[in-house]
C-alpha cells in the first residue's frame, strides 16, 4: 500500500545562537545580518526572534527527506559564512550555557512589544532555541480533520523525539540536571505543552474563535500565539512539530524531521486499513514528557498500556518497528535509523555535559563554560 493521499512535504525552521567568539556569550547582530540578507543576489529570508542574539531560517517546502538535509545544509552554511564574515558565531543549542536573559538586547517591533505587554516577566525569560518541522496536509476539510487524528494520535510519540533532540542542559551559568531546561522555560507561557484531543477541525476552529473572542490572541489577534509542542499551522496546510529542542548536528536534525514524517505517514496509513494508533490521555503523555525534559535517552518512559517503565532504547527499537512498512516508501530509512547512532553517542546535551565535566566542571566553571560554547560552535559546522 502506497503512503497515504495528504502530500506529507516538509518543512523546517531552526533558532540559532548569534554567538562573539572572544568572550563566547550571546551577541545581539540580528539587526546586522537582516541588513546584509536584503543586499544578497538570493535572500536568505533571515527572519528576527525576540531576542537580537537570535537569528531564524526557514526552509523551503521539501518534497522528500533528501530535499530537507539540502536545505538545513545550504542554510546552517549561509548564515556560518556570514557570520564568519562578520566576525561572529553560530551555534545550534537550546539554551546558551551561561548567558543571562536579564542582559539581553529586545527587538524592535509591534509583535515583540504586544508580547512583552501581555506576557511581562515571562516573556523576558524566553532565551531560548527551537527546531519547528512541518509535514503538509490539504487545504480541503477532509484533509484538516485527517490533520486533527493525526495530531490526536501522534501527541503519544513526540515526547520521545524530544528526548532524541535534547540540546538545553545549561543555564544561567549552571547545569540544571535536565536534558531540555528549555522545555521547563517555555512552558511557562499560556498554551503551551502537550495539546488535549479535539473531535474534529471544526471543534478546533470552536476553540480558535472563542480564544479570539475573549482576547487571548492580543491585538493582533493571531492564532500563532497557540503555541502547543504539536498543532495545525496558523497559516499553512501543516501539522506543526514544536516539541523538540534545536540539534546541534545536521544528521540530527534531519533524523528527528523524518521520524516525524514517518509517525505521519504511519498513522496514515493504519487509518487506511481502518486501524488507529490508541489516544493516549493528556496525563498520561505530560508524565513522559517530563522524563524526557528530565533524563533525555538516558531514562525510562511508561508503556501505559503494559503499565511498566521501559528503558528509553527499546522504545526506540519498538517504534523503528512500527514505521518499517512507510520509511521505504518515504526514502527515509538511513535517515531514521540515525537514531542507533543517537543512542551510542548521545545527544547534544549529553555531549555537552561531557565537555563540561572534561574541563573541571563545577571546580573550573567559567572555563569549562566556555569550553562548551566551542564545542558548540564547533559541532553546529559539522556537516555543512
Amino acid at each position: 500500500m502506497s503512503v497515504p493521499t495528504p502530500p506529507l512535504t516538509m518543512g523546517i525552521e531552526e533558532e540559532y545562537q548569534i554567538i562573539d567568539p572572544k568572550t563566547r556569550n550571546l551577541h545581539a547582530y540580528i539587526t546586522e545580518f537582516l541588513s546584509q540578507d536584503q543586499k544578497r543576489d538570493v535572500k536568505l529570508n533571515l527572519m528576527p526572534e525576540l531576542m537580537q542574539s537570535q537569528v531564524e531560517v526557514g526552509s523551503r517546502v521539501c518534497q522528500n527527506i533528501g530535499e530537507v538535509r539540502q536545505e538545513v545544509i545550504r542554510l546552517r552554511r549561509a548564515v556560518t559564512e556570514m557570520a564568519d564574515a562578520n566576525g561572529v558565531a553560530i551555534a545550534a543549542a537550546s539554551t546558551h550555557p551561561f548567558a543571562r536573559w536579564d542582559e539581553q538586547s529586545i527587538t524592535e517591533g509591534v509583535r515583540y512589544k504586544e508580547l512583552l505587554d501581555d506576557m511581562q516577566g515571562v516573556a523576558k525569560r524566553l532565551l531560548i532555541f527551537g527546531m519547528h518541522v512541518h509535514v503538509g496536509f490539504g487545504s480541503d476539510l477532509e484533509s484538516k480533520n485527517l490533520m486533527i487524528e493525526v495530531m490526536n494520535q501522534a501527541r503519544y510519540f513526540i515526547p520521545h523525539l524530544l528526548a532524541l533532540s535534547t540540546s538545553s542542559p545549561f543555564w544561567h551559568g549552571r547545569n540544571t540536571g535536565l536534558r531540555s531546561y528549555r522545555s521547563v522555560v517555555f512552558e511557562s507561557l499560556p498554551r503551551t505543552g502537550i495539546p488535549h484531543s479535539f473531535d474534529s477541525w471544526g471543534e478546533y476552529q470552536s476553540y480558535e474563535r472563542t480564544l479570539g473572542m475573549v482576547g487571548a490572541f492580543g491585538k493582533a489577534d493571531t492564532r500563532a500565539k497557540i503555541w502547543w509542542d504539536i498543532r495545525p499551522h496558523p497559516v499553512f496546510d501543516t501539522l506543526e512539530f514544536r516539541i523538540t529542542d534545536i540539534c546541534t548536528r545536521v544528521d540530527e536534525a534531519i533524523c528527528i524531521a523524518a521520524l516525524f514524517q514517518a509517525i505521519c505517514a504511519k498513522l496514515l496509513k493504519l487509518r487506511r486499513q481502518n486501524m488507529a494508533w490508541r489516544q493516549y490521555r493528556h496525563m498520561h503523555i505530560t508524565e513522559n514528557k517530563w522524563r524526557a525534559v528530565r533524563y533525555g535517552i538516558n531514562g525510562e518512559l511508561i508503556d501505559f498500556g503494559i503499565q511498566e517503565s521501559i528503558p528509553f532504547p527499546k522504545l526506540m527499537d519498538e517504534l523503528l518497528e512500527l514505521l518499517d512498512d512507510v520509511v521505504d516508501e518515504l526514502g527515509s530509512r538511513q535517515e531514521v535509523e540515525y537514531v542507533h547512532t543517537i543512542l551510542k553517542n548521545g545527544t547534544s546535551a549529553d555531549r555537552q555535559i561531557a565537555t563540561y565535566n572534561a574541563h573541571g566542571g563545577d571546580a573550573n566553571r567559567e572555563e569549562a563554560l566556555k569550553a562548551v560554547v566551542d564545542h558548540l560552535v564547533k559541532e553546529t559546522r559539522e556537516g555543512i
